[in-house]
């Protein structure tokens, strides 16, 4: 006799937990479809125009942009650039990272305030950073010439010159990033299991050997983690990229290129979005495949 109360209380309590739950997630499902989801197929069908940004009108042309760009001779430098960008600054910024991380772990005097200062830089407005770091770069004024001009050499063009302009920008992207891959990797390695680093050392395992074969096997999820989040973060770097080579001088990734396409001279917003939609298959696909394949690898115990 008490089953059938006893089942309405459950199936009241349930649907009580379900309207709960509707209630605190659907303004963020919304606000997520409004200005994702929402964005993103609008950007999807306007790569399918011929469009001029500013027009009032534009002319369907199915997927004549994405023909214009993989087959214009600009597609390859763009998306080689974008390839040399995203490498250079994440194998940089997860290897520097991970070498300050250790020396952060080491417990000295001060480490406190060395991982303040290392990971500032993260948190800094990346137009303040690009500001800072383009008067360093000046060839004509700014502080490393006038270093140089003391030693008797000549400062490199480093704004003017395409392929040193790509390795500023790599250069002061990493130096703004290795912060955050250097407080991640930190807390990898604060969290480790003692008992199996020290059971390696009473083994006669060196410093050097127990970091390749225990330490860094353990941190492979936070290797997997950072390989994710610096890989996506660096194919959509733009506000460097943007003050410190406005015209895209050897620096226009795939990113950058789509900008300078609708905000530059051309105008092309349909051809624009076209860069975008093939940017953010990039992106997916990238995302794709290291959870499929490189996450299998990864050791969580």
């Amino acid at each position: 006799m008490n089953h059938v109360p006893r089942k309405r209380r459950r199936s009241a309590r349930n649907r009580r937990d379900f309207f709960v739950f509707l209630a605190l997630a659907l303004p963020n499902l919304a606000l997520i479809a409004v200005f994702t989801y929402l964005p993103l197929i609008n950007n999807v069908y306007y790569s399918t125009l011929n469009w001029t940004l500013g027009s009032a009108s534009a002319t369907v042309v199915g997927l004549q942009n994405y023909v214009t760009f993989f087959t214009s001779p600009d597609a390859t430098k763009v998306l080689g650039t974008t390839a040399v960008f995203t490498l250079a600054t994440v194998g940089g910024s997860m290897v520097l990272g991970l070498l300050v991380a250790l020396a952060l772990n080491t417990g000295a005097r001060g480490t406190t305030f060395a991982r303040s200062a290392v990971f500032a830089p993260y948190v800094l407005s990346g137009v303040g950073v690009g500001l800072v770091w383009l008067f360093i770069f000046d060839p004509g004024y700014g502080v490393l010439s006038w270093l140089l001009r003391g030693l008797g050499q000549q400062s490199p063009q480093w704004i003017n010159d395409p392929q040193l302009s790509l390795a500023m920008v790599i250069i002061v992207y990493v130096w703004k990033n290795l912060g955050y891959c250097a407080v991640v990797f930190l807390a990898g390695l604060q969290s480790l299991p003692t008992d199996v680093l020290e059971a390696a050392a009473l083994d006669g395992a060196t410093p050097f050997r127990r970091f390749v074969s225990v330490s860094l096997p353990l941190l492979s999820p936070t290797t997997f983690f950072l390989l994710i989040t610096t890989m996506l973060s660096s194919l959509q770097a733009f506000d460097l990229i943007r003050i410190m080579t406005p015209l895209g001088t050897g620096t226009s990734t795939l990113i950058y290129e789509s900008y300078l396409q609708a905000f530059g001279a051309f105008n092309r917003a349909g051809y624009s979005a076209a860069i975008s939609v093939v940017l953010f298959a990039i992106l997916l696909v990238i995302t794709v495949v290291q959870l499929r394949f490189v996450e299998r690898k990864v050791h969580y115990s």
